[in-house]
């Protein structure tokens, strides 16, 4: 039989133990309260400069990202091979308007930067309208994608894209990256398909402070201010990104719903953890782009 004091040391060592234990469970409370925190930061980090710092002249252009090249991971697994069942928004958002109206012609400067992945000349600068619209259609394996070009909006950018689809540039080009969790659209432009690749030159943001970004919207990539040149990125969901990047027109609902069945295929994951987003599993590819004045 244990004596009193052996029972007193018994019941210390069992204090003891329950103490420990509840230390450690709340050492570990604070260590996944803290690695959430940061996941969540550097989530909303990411998605913030999801659009600026790789691709585009030499490495200057393009949305396709807020990390460099070295980041893109070719042979990363396939994690959003699942993308099936992601939420999509269905409404549209409201289309861009323009605080003031801007002068009526406009002059554009497209300065020479790096080598163009595809031969092209450069626009012409002089005289560029800054009303009405043009309708262009991105005719592409999967589907027609139609867009409403707004002069409006960005004279400059129009001119620029209008030039590009003219002489054929975007033509036979395949969309390098799609994102479908966060940051939802489809960035396209590069004629090599590594999201590297630009027209050889560059011109000034069209941008104001109250922009905003959502289903239906058409924008310029970019890796930095006034720094476009032929990538473009198609918002089909959501886009919580700050006033930085040209928005320029809008995509039909016939084009929505090509770019929807794109997102549920998913991407080969090539650009996660961070900035996120891959290669789409469905190739989506240019096979013409026609203009209408």
């Amino acid at each position: 039989m244990a004596t009193n004091q052996q029972r007193r040391e018994a019941a210390k060592r069992k204090l003891e133990r329950q103490l420990a234990r509840r230390a450690e469970r709340e050492r570990r409370r604070r260590i996944v309260g803290v690695a959430v925190t940061v996941g969540a930061v550097v989530a909303v980090a990411g998605l913030v400069v999801f659009l600026g710092t790789r691709g585009g002249d030499s490495a200057a252009e393009g949305i396709d990202d807020p990390a460099s090249s070295s980041d893109a991971t070719p042979g990363a697994s396939d994690s959003a091979s699942g993308s099936e069942d992601i939420e999509i928004p269905t409404e549209r958002v409201e289309p861009a308007s323009r605080p003031e109206a801007l002068p009526n012609p406009t002059s554009c400067e497209y300065r020479k930067s790096g080598e163009p992945a595809k031969e092209v000349s450069l626009p012409d600068g002089e005289n560029v309208p800054s009303e009405g619209t043009v309708k262009v259609t991105l005719h592409t394996n999967v589907g027609d994608i139609g867009l409403d070009l707004d002069r409006s909006l960005a004279p400059c950018t129009v001119n620029s894209f209008v030039h590009l689809a003219e002489e054929g540039f975007y033509t036979d080009t395949s969309c390098h990256r799609i994102g479908t969790e966060g940051l939802q659209m489809l960035q396209c432009g590069d004629p090599t398909g590594e999201g590297m690749g630009g027209p050889g030159y560059m011109f000034a943001d069209e941008t104001f402070d109250s922009l905003t970004y959502g289903r239906g919207i058409l924008a310029m990539a970019n890796s930095g201010p006034d720094t476009n040149g032929s990538q473009f990125f198609m918002v089909y969901g959501d886009a919580p990104l700050p006033p930085s990047y040209t928005v320029f027109g809008t995509i039909d609902d016939e084009g929505l719903e090509v770019l929807d069945e794109v997102a549920r295929a998913g991407h080969d994951g090539r650009f996660d953890p961070s900035p996120g987003g891959g290669k789409p599993n469905t190739e989506v590819k240019f096979t013409d782009v026609t203009v209408e004045s």
